[in-house]
């Protein structure tokens, strides 16, 4: 069944959660790779796995959920800006529930991604990809 059957709104929020399925899967894939086979601790294994996971996002949610106006380099920067907040938060959460408090790191990466997921669509959606004015 095609997206654009669905109003513009559902269908944005369909292609953001395609989006970031496979970002996720991106991310959660370097994590544990680093944790379970090269013993990185799980802090800077996420955050690496988030780089890789916001190139795979940026492109995914530029050509699917954003139908983004704004130039490469308009937008580019916009994203980055999101990204490093996501980052920041991810680095705090992670650090505060594996680090901080012994939780184990896969459940806590969970937990992180839903608070990180609402952050950037809203920064993604309102900043971003924002249509340009005019």
């Amino acid at each position: 069944m095609p997206l654009r059957r669905y109003p513009r709104q559902t269908r944005q929020l369909l292609a953001y959660v395609l989006a970031g399925g496979l970002t996720a899967v991106a991310h959660y894939g370097v994590l544990v790779a680093l944790v379970e086979l090269a013993q990185v601790d799980p802090v800077p294994a996420t955050l690496a796995g988030f780089v890789v996971g916001a190139v795979v996002s940026y492109v995914l949610n530029r050509w699917m959920t954003f139908e983004a106006t704004r130039s490469h380099a308009q937008a580019g920067w916009r994203f980055g800006l999101i990204a490093v907040g996501g980052f920041g938060l991810t680095w705090v959460l992670m650090h505060l529930f594996v680090t901080r408090l012994g939780l184990p790191y896969l459940p806590m990466q969970f937990v992180t991604t839903g608070f990180v997921m609402v952050f950037s669509f809203l920064g993604h959606k309102f900043f971003s990809f924002a249509d340009r004015p005019g």
